[in-house]
């Protein structure tokens, strides 16, 4: 009988566990996904400052100010070529911020999934836990309710026995 409780104890206790281990994976999930995107949402806010900084740079007072040391016969043409150059630039780093604004978007749609999944599974294992426990209950209960029956069986008989020893 004591196995027999120690067993249901043992089942009730795997089951739980093996819903809490489900959960905490969801947990680490989760955490993971809002960890990727803390590093998107840094890596767009370098961006946006770096557009900050090129449109800056773009200005033809500052491109002009950022040529003035260096000499040359044709000034227009580096002048012209930086503006290239920066604006190759800003086009690059703009394309990246969208990229990055693309992820963004994706990994709050993901948390968003992976939280409402780790709900679901932590509403679900609840009610599995306490169904489990019952179903190890309604099975001890049915053997508990044949052993007092075998019990009961066995002390009538040997009730009877002795009953018939001591007639003799």
């Amino acid at each position: 009988m004591k196995q027999i409780l120690f067993l249901a104890f043992i089942l009730s206790f795997c089951v739980a566990s093996v819903f809490g281990q489900a959960a905490s994976k969801t947990t680490e999930s989760v955490e993971e996904l809002k960890l990727r995107l803390i590093d998107i949402q840094a890596k767009q806010e370098i961006a946006r400052l770096q557009l900050e900084q090129l449109d800056e740079s773009l200005k033809p007072e500052n491109i002009e100010r950022a040529l003035a040391g260096i000499g040359s016969t044709k000034p227009e043409e580096l002048r012209e070529q930086r503006r290239r150059q920066l604006t190759m630039e800003k086009t690059s780093v703009s394309a990246e911020l969208e990229l990055l604004e693309l992820k963004r978007t994706r990994l709050e749609e993901a948390i968003a999934e992976a939280e409402a999944r780790a709900y679901q599974r932590s509403a679900k294992a609840e009610p599995a836990i306490d169904n489990a426990f019952r179903t190890n209950l309604n099975g001890l209960s049915f053997l508990l309710a044949i052993a007092v029956v075998g019990v009961v069986s066995v002390a009538s008989g040997l009730g009877g026995v002795l009953a018939l020893k001591r007639s003799w």
